[in-house]
């Protein structure tokens, strides 16, 4: 069942094994990160769908019946540019859409929602990752056009393009992405604890 008149939130997902060799993790433990983000934003309110784009069929697999969401397809990794490109031209310009990182495992919905509400009082918005310099989250209203520069040092390049940087406080976990090991025993750990 998927809720009117809230948000579409993209979430892109490289395959399972991409991730493997850069965090020193298992294929599993990869893809949960990404289920587990996925997951966390489907129950956010204010959520109506998440569209996840991912060319890896395991992880597709792993989401298939999951409530709220709906894969699309990929034949093979074309980056994250074009795979958001691939989401957002299945989503009508009428419906809130954002964009959000799938590797966010602490996600907590209620997070989630606050910044989204919060979002939906200006045209465009980005989240900052909790360095700083890179983005989690970037929205778009209603009928606003859509604009992103994800990728190294993205949060000053959402900045340039005049895209408001919503004040999430630096601990929530909507911040905290995992790209390094350190950071996914982090993770981990905080999500053991």
């Amino acid at each position: 069942m998927v809720r009117r008149g809230g948000w579409t939130i993209v979430v892109p997902l490289k395959p399972a094994a991409a991730g493997k060799s850069r965090l020193g993790a298992t294929e599993s433990v990869v893809r949960a990160l990404g289920v587990s983000t996925v997951r966390a934003a489907s129950r956010a309110v204010g959520v109506a769908a998440v569209v996840v784009v991912t060319a890896d069929p395991a992880t597709a697999a792993d989401l298939d019946g999951m409530p709220q969401v709906r894969v699309v397809r990929e034949l093979a990794p074309r980056g994250l540019a074009a795979a958001i490109a691939s989401a957002l031209a299945t989503i009508p310009a009428s419906a809130p859409r954002a964009v959000l990182l799938g590797d966010l495992p602490n996600l907590v919905p209620a997070e989630l929602a606050r910044a989204l509400a919060a979002a939906a009082r200006h045209p465009r918005c980005y989240v900052a990752d909790a360095a700083g310099t890179g983005t989690t989250l970037v929205t778009a209203r209603a009928r606003v056009s859509w604009l992103s520069a994800f990728g190294r040092g993205s949060a000053s390049r959402h900045r340039a393009l005049g895209l408001h940087r919503l004040p999430v406080p630096r601990r929530s976990p909507l911040r905290h992405d995992v790209d390094t090991p350190a950071q996914l025993a982090r993770s981990t750990a905080s999500a053991t604890s």
